[in-house]
């Protein structure tokens, strides 16, 4: 997934209002951007930080920059915007390049199931069990090579891992895979003291036949593509 419109380099100042970031560009300009993340960015919203914004010129839009990377010290990127990551993954579902994914037929997204939710993907093929995919944006790492999910409390995430369930337990195939919008991250597991409630029903989840699976990202300004498998412990 490329960029729409060629990144360019700035310096945060502060995040704030969750969807806000202003920032100075090098050129001695201070803008504010739009941040797609709902979390709480731990260790990706300090002030100072390098970060890549996206311009834009869309009449329609409020903001005419948006925050899509933090680039760090060591030279990793994070992905911060929330919403590249069904990008992402639907074009590696499409093009069967998820491994454990492959071999489905027809990639359907935002399909209603449960009693509120809408899976992010429904994959169907020929002879073979529907797929229900949710795909979570992992970017909190607190040690080094490890990539942890959630990074803030999530009652979304955690009815989302009910629905899952309750499809396994009718006879479907049901998914959770996280992608880790982190160039560092080496394998990935829970942050189970940021949102207790969370591993209790994946544990839940997992009881009733829901997979877990992990896949890494290669991020530059450039774009976003997806990486290779990473492993995942259970909490």
């Amino acid at each position: 997934m490329r960029f729409q419109t060629p990144l360019v380099p700035a310096t945060l100042i502060r995040r704030y209002k969750r969807f806000l970031a202003d920032a100075t560009l090098d050129d001695g300009r201070e803008v504010t951007a739009h941040c797609a993340n709902p979390g709480s960015m731990m260790g990706l919203a300090t002030p100072g930080s390098r970060i890549w914004l996206e311009p834009n010129d869309d009449p329609k839009r409020k903001l005419k920059w948006a925050w899509k990377l933090v680039e760090h010290a060591d030279g990793h990127f994070t992905g911060v915007d929330t919403g590249a990551a069904n990008r992402v993954v639907r074009a590696g579902l499409e093009a069967g390049a998820i491994a454990g994914l492959e071999g489905y037929d027809t990639v359907r997204p935002e399909v209603r199931y449960g009693e509120k939710s809408r899976a992010d993907f429904l994959l169907t093929g020929a002879d073979r069990a529907e797929a229900w995919v949710e795909v979570k944006s992992v970017t909190l790492s607190r040690t080094s090579g490890l990539a942890e999910f959630p990074d803030s409390v999530t009652a979304r995430g955690a009815r989302h891992l009910d629905e899952l369930a309750a499809m396994a337990g009718s006879g479907a195939r049901a998914v959770m895979l996280y992608l880790v919008q982190r160039t560092d991250a080496e394998r990935v597991t829970l942050a189970a003291d940021i949102d207790p409630a969370y591993a209790d029903r994946f544990r839940a989840a997992r009881a009733a036949g829901v997979e877990a699976l992990a896949v890494g990202c290669t991020i530059s300004p450039a774009g976003i593509g997806l990486g290779a498998p990473l492993p995942f412990t259970d909490p």
